[in-house]
Order: C-alpha cells, then sequence, then structure tokens
C-alpha cells in the first residue's frame, strides 16, 4: 500500500477548538480505516503540529481524505509520498545512467 506523510498545522479555528482534536483524530482514524487503510499520528513540537504516517490502497483514497480534512478547516497539512527503503533500493538500481 502507498504510504504517505503528512505534516499538519491546526489553523486558527482548528487551534481555538484544540481540546475537541483527540476527536477529530478519532474521526480522521475511522475515515481512512473506511478506505481500507491505516494511520499513526504524532503530536510535534516545531514547526509542524502533528506528523500523520498513513498507509491507503491508492492516492485518490489519500486526496479525498485530505480534502476531507482540509475542508473542515481545522487543520492545514503538506503531504509527502514516500516508499520504504527496500522500495526505494529497487527504483534506483533501474536507474540508467
Amino acid at each position: 500500500m502507498p504510504v504517505f506523510v503528512v505534516l499538519g498545522n491546526w489553523t486558527d479555528q482548528g487551534i481555538k477548538k484544540v481540546k475537541e482534536a483527540p476527536n477529530r483524530i478519532k474521526d480522521t482514524h475511522s475515515a481512512i480505516e473506511q478506505s481500507g487503510g491505516k494511520m499513526q499520528l504524532y503530536y510535534t513540537l516545531g514547526e509542524y503540529d502533528f506528523v500523520m504516517i498513513i498507509e491507503v490502497p491508492n492516492d485518490e483514497a489519500i486526496m479525498k481524505i485530505l480534502l476531507r480534512l482540509g475542508g473542515l478547516g481545522n487543520v492545514r497539512t503538506k503531504t509527502l509520498k514516500a516508499w520504504t527503503e527496500s522500495e526505494g533500493a529497487k527504483a534506483i538500481s533501474g536507474i540508467m545512467l
């Protein structure tokens, strides 16, 4: 399954309702599970308020999930598609120089 690293920050709206964040995250877990995926969330200090590692069946699933999250107005995200070490090594080995 494709893996995505999602870097997130709360918006002004989201931080005003920060006590609701655990329930919002439960809803996010449910949406991801309904799409056939799974998620691990880490709260962070520094440039980003949280990092999510998300595995979903395809790019369309992550797009739907992130558009839904953004549309609620509580967070803004930046998303990175990730490959495992072995997947990356396989891709690198196929490079023709």
